[in-house]
Parts: C-alpha cells; sequence; structure tokens
C-alpha cells in the first residue's frame, strides 16, 4: 500500500511565494487606479466627485474611493512612482501585510482628511497613501526592533524626505490635511501592525 503526503515547500519557497504575492498585489491596486482615470477622463471627469468630501456624511464614501482617483494622468503618475517604489518594500512582506498597511492609512487618513479639510472641498488622489507608506517604512523598524528595517527607512529619508516636508506645507490646491494624517495613519499603521516578540528564554 501506498500513501500520498503533500511535498514540503521549503522556507525559499515561501519567501517567494509571499513576495510574488505582495508584489501582484500592488500591481493589481496600481491597475485600479489606471483603470479609473482611463473611466474618469472617459466621463470628462464624473468620477472625480466621489473623492472626499469634507464635512459631508455623503463624502465619508470617498474614504474608500479617493486614493482611486485622480485630476488627470500628470498627478496619476506623480503617486504612481513612489507608491511603486514604498509600495513593493512593504509588499516584500507579502499581501496580507501590504493590505493591512493600505486599509489602515486610507480609513485612519481619509478620515482626518474628512474631518479637518475645509468645508464641501474634494479630495482625491493616493498621495495620502504615499505619505502613509513612507512614514510606515521610516518607523517600523523601530516597534519591530529590527536593524535591517531601521537602514531601510534610513533609505526612505534620504530618497523622499524632502518632498514629504514640502508636501506639508500648504499650497493652494494640494491637501496638506490628505498628507499629514496619511503620514500619521503610517506611524499608526506601524504601531498596530509591530511584529510579535518572542518571550526570551
Amino acid at each position: 500500500m501506498s500513501y500520498q503526503t503533500p511535498a514540503r515547500r521549503t522556507g525559499r519557497s515561501v519567501d517567494t511565494a509571499r513576495i510574488g504575492g505582495g508584489l501582484k498585489t500592488l500591481a493589481a491596486l496600481l491597475g485600479l487606479m489606471w483603470l479609473s482615470e482611463i473611466v474618469d477622463t472617459a466621463l470628462n471627469g464624473r468620477l472625480d466627485n466621489y473623492g472626499i468630501i469634507a464635512r459631508d456624511p455623503e463624502g465619508l464614501l470617498g474614504i474608500i474611493t479617493s486614493p482611486f482617483l485622480h485630476l488627470g494622468f500628470n498627478h496619476l503618475i506623480s503617486n504612481t512612482l513612489p507608491l511603486i517604489m514604498l509600495g513593493a518594500l512593504i509588499a516584500l512582506s507579502g499581501a496580507t501585510r501590504l493590505l493591512a498597511v493600505t486599509a489602515v492609512v486610507a480609513v485612519i487618513g481619509g478620515f482626518g482628511t474628512w474631518l479637518i479639510s475645509p468645508p464641501h472641498t474634494i479630495t482625491i488622489g493616493a498621495s495620502g497613501l504615499v505619505f502613509g507608506f513612507a512614514t510606515y517604512l521610516v518607523s517600523r523598524g523601530l516597534f519591530n526592533r529590527s536593524l535591517l528595517q531601521v537602514l531601510v527607512g534610513v533609505l526612505v529619508i534620504a530618497t523622499w524626505g524632502s518632498a514629504l516636508l514640502s508636501g506639508l506645507l500648504p499650497q493652494d490646491g494640494i491637501s496638506w490635511q490628505g498628507h499629514l494624517f496619511g503620514a500619521i495613519a503610517g506611524l499608526l499603521a506601524a504601531w498596530l501592525l509591530a511584529d510579535e516578540k518572542k518571550p526570551a528564554r
């Protein structure tokens, strides 16, 4: 009599599957942003009305939709490039971690934007995610006590630090509120999703 058992997956294959799943998820999120902009262009910008409408209860729906809406392809491209780089670093930890960080940043950052932006203004764009991804990467190493992750955070600061700081300054037509609360949400995500520590022997 013979028996069949599933082959054991090596640690390397598990890591490869996790990374691949994370990158595929990132590609899907970016693909949805681009598809939304193509549809929005065909509809002469009608989808932009579904962003975060500050202080309006109906505008709360925009917390979910606003990261996928942009004011033209130039706006989308300016967010796509940092999202690819920052999102890929998070995606190395797998699809679940990427989706969790994205959800925390989108919901908490979006609600803060809804709460303090000028009444009835509409906020759209994924720049809140960019700020949230960046601050998550900068701070997660401190919560996880990981030297490698701290070094990644230093690299993020060196590459994007000046652009992130300038994005927090009030400018006409730019939602510094979305940037600020996206950054705050990224810090919260790093704390909420910190790796559990094993008890010392």
